[in-house]
């Protein structure tokens, strides 16, 4: 068997134009574009590149977009003053503070502080609730955008079992109540599971975010499996891998995600349907 290819560019543009063509209703209507701001503590250039997609993304589709930029020794308290700032502007639906933060600034905490109906990101612990009981309303975007493509493949997921390597509040916890909603059954594995390889063979889903190059192995794969890489890890030549070998996972999989081209632009674009989501809402009052 050789895998098909899952298409994150792809679908990814498909998401962008139609995102563009509800903008493009909104602004007929006389409402406004949503309005997304982004905010950049310190000079990470990882977070720079991922910032500049973002912004990209917005030009795209029509959104309003501002980028507010803070240095490295910027405190917590300034970060959340500016949160409440963001929050009572009734132009800017959606508030994305960029992660990792400096050290002497706690996460969570400013992650609480965005109004669950600006939270754009879906971290807020009042969207995870909602999405824990089955009322999903801002989703986590990474977890959302793999659900828009296990959904392209096209095969009924009820039922199947699926087997989510990494345990992270970003991606492996979200991932689990979102493929729960969809009535597959989950599995959340960690560095303490026992016998993964063999828990990863029984899966007709494996979703790997473990973090570590060519992690899940070809051998792991059931035969029709769908495969879904969520990493994204640097070579020491420079080149990108995710954390399955990939040659050696497609000759098992049905479905399978490359590196890059997979996971990351779904990410992007599901961040454009929470902002245009978000608008909406508030339109509604």
């Amino acid at each position: 068997m050789s895998a098909q290819i899952l298409d994150g560019k792809a679908i990814a543009a498909d998401i962008r134009e139609q995102v563009k063509q509800h903008v493009e209703a909104r602004t007929a209507k006389g409402l406004r574009a949503p309005g997304l701001a982004v905010v950049l503590v310190g000079d990470n250039p990882a977070s720079e590149v991922y910032v500049r997609n973002k912004r990209n993304a917005c030009a795209q589709v029509g959104f309003h977009s501002e980028l507010i930029e803070l240095s490295g020794d910027t405190t917590q308290a300034q970060l959340l003053t500016l949160v409440d700032e963001l929050n009572a502007r009734d132009d800017i639906d959606g508030i994305l503070v960029q992660l990792p933060l400096p050290d002497q600034i706690d996460e969570d905490t400013v992650t609480e502080r965005i109004l669950p109906t600006k939270d754009v990101d879906g971290f807020h612990p009042y969207n995870i609730g909602r999405l824990t009981l089955r009322m999903p309303l801002l989703r986590p975007c990474t977890p959302r955008g793999v659900m828009t493509m296990l959904e392209r493949t096209g095969m009924d997921l009820v039922g199947k079992d699926a087997v989510i390597i990494g345990q992270s509040n970003i991606v492996g916890r979200p991932m689990m109540l979102e493929l729960l909603m969809a009535r597959c059954t989950p599995m959340v594995c960690h560095s303490k599971t026992r016998d993964l390889a063999d828990k990863v063979r029984q899966a007709d889903i494996v979703v790997a975010a473990v973090g570590v190059p060519r992690f899940v192995q070809g051998d792991w794969i059931k035969p029709g499996a769908i495969v879904i890489d969520v990493g994204i890890n640097r070579l020491d030549d420079g080149k990108l891998c995710g954390d399955v070998d990939y040659a050696a996972c497609a000759e098992n999989a049905a479905w399978i995600t490359p590196v890059p081209g997979g996971v990351g632009p779904m990410t992007v674009a599901t961040l454009l349907e929470n902002t245009l989501q978000a608008a909406e809402l508030h339109a509604a009052g």
